[in-house]
């Protein structure tokens, strides 16, 4: 974890934060949907899986949600560079805690853009295969986020995130733990 610490404590120049940014655009919006479109649906074929390609049903619901996560993404990459001097990745990460924002809805802003995302790339090909492994790459992701990032922004920020943790969800903007809570408070 000290690593983590020692990412957070060097001056990252704005050509770097830039040139690491580039590479995060042709991994992830890039080369991950080109997988999804372009490999996965062959697989489908290769291993005689059907497809959930209907038309325009998938169109509509592929592009909304690429629409929705990517815009997302897009939001949270920015809050990160404008109001923290940072990036998504944990090698350049934000010399603040962000609260603000798309942050402020939910603590993972930029995974739920990229599981909606990626899910709507997988909808949109209507390829069973592609929407399998959304479903293991996001079930990773949500793994790093619990047992690694979570622990290291404690460490880098402390109180200040445990507070933050306390009160903003995980993942999904509407929380059900305080739905429940509000309910019970109304009895």
């Amino acid at each position: 974890m000290n690593i983590f610490k020692k990412w957070q404590n060097n001056e990252n120049s704005e050509g770097k934060r830039l040139f690491a940014l580039v590479i995060g655009a042709l991994i992830f919006p890039i080369s991950i949907p080109a997988i999804l479109v372009i490999l996965l649906p062959r697989v489908d074929k290769i291993i005689g899986i059907g497809s959930f390609y209907v038309g325009s049903v998938n169109i509509i619901i592929g592009v909304i949600a690429i629409i929705m996560g990517g815009f997302l993404g897009l939001w949270t990459i920015i809050a990160q560079i404008k109001l923290a001097s940072g990036t998504p990745f944990p090698m350049l990460p934000t010399k603040k805690l962000i609260i603000v924002g798309p942050f402020k809805y939910c603590r993972n802003p930029m995974t739920l853009g990229t599981i909606i995302a990626y899910s709507g790339v997988a909808i949109l090909v209507g390829s069973y295969t592609a929407l399998l492994v959304v479903v293991i790459f996001s079930l990773m992701l949500l793994v790093y986020l619990k047992l690694i990032e979570e622990k290291e922004l404690e460490m880098r920020f402390g109180q200040e995130y445990l507070e933050y943790k306390k009160n903003t969800p995980f993942i999904l903007p509407i929380s059900i733990v305080k739905v429940e809570k509000d309910h019970k408070q109304e009895k």
